[in-house]
């Protein structure tokens, strides 16, 4: 097993929390002003809820090695990837354009898996495909990746 991991905060998700704490306030004063409807604060609670949802889903991008994998996990753990060994074929470092956005997505060659900012290792995998892993760190994930990957020590 290979000792890299990492957890990258989602700076764009610290947006999210905000906005759900002015949500969360704005549903306390819909109870407590007179004339307000009820409607209306169910509407912010329903808000806040996806709100709440999305903020655990997509906060982090953690990035870890077990033994024949490159394990991804979004948030609480819910939302996972796993990319085998013996299928990356190369790695290196790419700087996505800003309209790649965030999240997980299906972009020109392959796919994106990111939570923050515009560095990522691409990673090449078996049948031409590829997948770029959002990361603060693209370096040392990169040379992770090639040493697990090429490490013949991990092949039977």
């Amino acid at each position: 097993m290979h000792a890299y991991e990492h957890t990258q905060p989602g700076t764009f998700f610290r947006v999210w929390v905000s906005l759900y704490g002015v949500i969360w306030a704005a549903i306390a004063a819909a109870m407590w002003v007179p004339g307000v409807e009820v409607g209306g604060a169910i509407a912010c609670g329903v808000l806040a809820a996806i709100c709440a949802v999305i903020v655990a889903l997509f906060h982090s991008l953690t990035v870890r090695f077990s033994r024949d994998a490159v394990l991804l996990s979004f948030g609480v753990g819910l939302i996972r990837k796993r990319f085998p060994l013996d299928e990356i074929r190369a790695a290196g470092v790419v700087r996505n354009p800003w309209y790649y956005g965030w999240g997980i997505k299906k972009i020109p060659g392959g796919w994106l898996f990111n939570v923050s900012g515009l560095d990522a290792v691409e990673i090449q995998l078996k049948h031409d495909r590829t997948a770029r892993i959002g990361t603060d760190q693209p370096r040392e994930l990169c040379a992770a990746i090639e040493a697990a990957a090429l490490d013949p020590g991990r092949r039977e």
